[in-house]
């Protein structure tokens, strides 16, 4: 696999925010219905998982229409309040130091970013990066190589967007969601296929953009 620069990357955390104050939409709840379909295994009490930011779903509805005859996007996860981050952060750290006994504070905070987003970078807590996979017409999830939210350590790296060792359904699934999503506009996270954003500070450097157009957001701004 080629380089990739993970989150955790002095670049990542240089670009500026220029937050366009774009509000959350909630795809749930949405008025007439996002169109999209949305899982329900993240829900959390207020709901949180179901809201993107506006530009966001636009890209979605334009993937879902590029994608083909009998394929549907599935949506898991999208906004994630800063406190979750921080403990979905935490929480991986605190496993690979038991892990790793040897690791320095900065070769944990790079393994970590893998799998989690350091808080103050997390393109969720922006609601700019959606967490999706694949479905069949009549909604079941399809093959593409590990389960949504496989750890580094958990799939053997098959995680990885690129990863080598898939089976044909499982590239060809990755093909078909990166082709729609790309097309969109969303930007990939290249060690999670399922992690797609728009408008962050990795969509920005990953672009080219100036600068990322969403920074961290509370549900009720």
């Amino acid at each position: 696999m080629e380089h990739i620069t993970l989150m955790s990357d002095p670049t990542v955390a240089a670009i500026p925010v220029e937050e366009c104050g774009e509000p959350l939409v909630d795809l749930v709840h949405l008025g007439g219905g996002s169109g999209l379909r949305v899982d329900d295994r993240k829900r959390d009490p207020h709901g949180a998982y179901a809201h993107l930011r506006a530009g966001v779903l636009d890209r979605l509805h334009q993937a879902e229409r590029q994608l083909p005859a009998g394929f549907r996007l599935l949506i898991v996860e999208g906004y994630r309040p800063p406190a979750l981050q921080r403990a979905y952060f935490d929480a991986y750290l605190a496993e690979l130091r038991a892990q790793h006994r040897d690791w320095d504070a900065a070769q944990l905070r790079t393994a970590a970013s893998r799998y989690v987003s350091p808080p103050e970078i997390a393109p969720h807590s922006a609601g700019a990066a959606v967490d999706l996979t694949l479905t069949d017409a009549d909604g079941t999830e399809l093959d593409l190589g590990t389960r949504l939210n496989a750890s580094p350590e958990e799939s053997g790296g098959a995680c990885f967007t690129d990863a080598p060792g898939l089976g044909p359904a499982a590239r060809r699934h990755r093909a078909v969601l990166a082709a729609a999503l790309t097309g969109a506009g969303l930007c990939n996270y290249p060690t999670e296929w399922w992690h797609w954003s728009y408008g962050d500070r990795y969509w920005a450097l990953t672009t080219g953009a100036p600068a990322a157009l969403y920074g961290p957001v509370d549900l009720g701004s």
